[in-house]
Formats: C-alpha cells, structure tokens, sequence
C-alpha cells in the first residue's frame, strides 16, 4: 500500500513560540517545538506544512481542525479531543495518544509509528490510506469504522473493538491480541496467523480442547 508522505517544505518553516491556539485560524510554514501546552478551546484551526517536535497538549479540545502535510515527532496529545479533525498526508512518530479522542475524524495518507494510542477513540471515523506500525492500541476502539486500505503491522491490539467494522483485506497476523471485541461478521475476510485462531473460537461456539 502506497501512503503519500507529508510534502514539508523544511527551508520554509519558520520555529514560532506557541502559547495558545485560536479558533479559525491558519498556521502554515511552521516548527513548532518543546512546549507544554494545556487547557486549550480552539476549533477549526488549520495546520498547513508544519512540524511539531517535542509538545505535549493536555486538558484540551481541538474540534474540527485540519492537518496537511503535518509531521508530530516525540509529541503526547493524550486525552486531547480531536473530533472531526481531518488528517491528510500527516504522520506520528514516537508520540502519545493515549485516550486520545478521534471521533468522526477524517485521515488521509496518514502513518503512525513507534506510538502509543492505548484507548485512543476512532469510533465512527473514515481512515483511507492509514499505517499503523509497531503501536500499541491496547483498548482503541475502532468501532463503526470506514476502513479503505488499512495496514496494522507488528501492533499490540488487545482488547480494540472492531464492532460493526467491516474489517475485509485488514491483516493482523503480525500483531498481538489475546481478545478482540468484534462479531464473526466484522471479522469476515480478515487474515490472521493460525496460532491467533483460538482466539476467535468462542465467537464460532467451538469448544477447543
């Protein structure tokens, strides 16, 4: 599966000191870096070609906001709520989305590596063109889903909810999982590797001894 890259103009990004975020207002062209940011409102905020590198936001809501050609690296978004948000060519890199709040968002060419998104909530969202890599999910619910050429490779996924997602073409046979919440109907058309089977006995009312 092929995912666009962020198309960051690095020589145009100018390091800005971020104290708050203002509603319906564009940022384009920036780096913005070691700050600690909490009890934020804004919505509708735009990031356009911008780096965030070493900043945690906490307490916070971040509603419809838009991020193209967006790279976070080694950034703690937990608990933020970031419902209906749209994600295009955006990557996460050694971040913290812990219990962070998707809702109904919208990703595009979106890639998530070496992170943590333990009972993050994507519930109802649109993911196209979407990489999870070396994460851990433990609890995510990923409930209701549109998934579009999704990849999880080499996840920790125990405990995700996959309820009334459609989960055709998704591979999880590299990933690790005690227990899914799903139905035998989610899981129609999914590969898993044969030592993940058992897990799925009990949904089938197979007995394995």
């Amino acid at each position: 599966m092929k995912i666009e890259k962020p198309k960051l103009q690095l020589q145009l990004l100018e390091a800005e000191p971020i104290y708050s975020l203002d509603s319906k207002t564009e940022y384009k062209n920036k780096l913005i870096e070691n700050v600690t940011l909490d009890m934020l409102e804004a919505s509708k905020v735009s990031f356009e070609n911008v780096v965030f590198r070493h900043v945690t936001i906490f307490e916070s809501s971040l509603e419809q906001c838009e991020f193209t050609d967006v790279r976070f690296e080694h950034c703690d978004f937990s608990n933020v709520k970031l419902q209906n948000s749209f994600m295009h060519r955006t990557e996460w890199q050694n971040c913290k989305l812990v219990g962070t709040d998707f809702t109904s968002s919208r990703w595009q060419n979106v890639r998530v590596a070496q992170s943590i998104g333990d009972y993050s909530n994507f519930r109802f969202a649109h993911l196209k063109q979407v990489e999870y890599t070396d994460c851990s999910l433990i609890g995510a619910d990923f409930a209701y889903l549109k998934l579009q050429k999704i990849a999880i490779a080499a996840c920790k996924l125990d405990q995700v909810a996959f309820t009334g997602t459609a989960m055709k073409g998704l591979d999880l046979s590299d990933s690790e999982f005690d227990a899914l919440v799903l139905t035998m109907q989610d899981l129609a058309g999914c590969a898993i590797a044969p030592h993940q089977a058992a897990t799925f006995a009990g949904l089938m009312g197979l007995i394995i001894k």
